[in-house]
């Protein structure tokens, strides 16, 4: 018995619910697979937008104190933005939150405009375990929101600029 979306609880979001129906297909043509429900990105479409991928903050130090890792988190503001500024939406933030032994993305957290965009790159990064350092070696292009990331994942390294 298969089920998947609003049905099965896990996570009450379309496009979820499409990840989970691709995954029991690839299952039943005996393709094993399992959807990372931790690099499903989910926004909220208010004024300023909201948008996430993995867990809260609160269950990353619970993950990381459980599993014996320790966590880090760097950020980066809407407000040193030019292309935010530019929009006149300079209020935001992002978080990144990873694992220092391994580099590897846990989470992000991003309040501003175009959040849900944004958080695209990051769900990918989580999904492919990519390390922030890796990330914060990533050209993004100058002047666009995305750069909010970047400064994220750069000062997760030491390499912040602002």
């Amino acid at each position: 018995v298969w089920c998947i979306g609003d049905a099965n609880g896990k996570m009450m979001l379309a496009h979820a619910a499409s990840a989970q129906g691709i995954s029991v297909i690839e299952n039943i043509c005996g393709r094993e697979h399992m959807v990372n429900h931790d690099a499903v990105p989910a926004a909220c479409f208010t004024h300023p937008e909201i948008a996430m991928v993995g867990p809260t903050e609160e269950q990353c130090i619970e993950r990381a104190e459980k599993e014996g890792w320790p966590l880090g988190k760097s950020t980066g503001s809407f407000r040193a933005n030019s292309k935010a500024l530019a929009e006149g939406e300079g209020n935001g933030m992002a978080k990144v939150l990873f694992n220092k032994d391994t580099g590897k993305v846990v989470a992000v957290h991003i309040i501003g405009i175009h959040a849900a965009d944004l958080i695209q790159e990051c769900a990918n990064a989580v999904s492919a375990g990519t390390t922030v350092k890796e990330l914060s070696m990533m050209v993004h292009t100058h002047p666009t929101l995305s750069e909010v990331i970047d400064e994220a994942f750069k000062g997760a390294v030491g390499m912040s600029s602002h």
